[in-house]
């Protein structure tokens, strides 16, 4: 039972970082000016393209692919968003 406990906390952990890191990123995008918000969202388009190929090819679960979609989505947003920083 041990291993259960050890493995669950570490789960929680990272689901902490990831929501830390998420915060983040999401202010980073926010503060970018809109020309490099528009080069920015041209990458990542392209980048995202290269993961879904990995993602098809790699025994990874539906709800991976679900929830890698979903932020990018998300980002994606966040990127076209007009409003002014601040």
């Amino acid at each position: 039972m041990k291993n259960l406990q050890e493995a669950t906390e570490r789960i929680c952990d990272l689901k902490g970082s990831l929501i830390a890191h998420d915060a983040l990123i999401s202010a980073m995008l926010q503060q970018l000016p809109l020309a490099q918000r528009e080069a920015l969202l041209r990458s990542l388009t392209l980048n995202a393209e290269v993961a879904r190929t990995v993602l098809l090819h790699s025994p990874v679960s539906e709800l991976t692919v679900n929830a890698f979609e979903q932020d990018i989505d998300r980002m994606s947003s966040l990127l076209r968003s007009e409003l002014a920083p601040g």
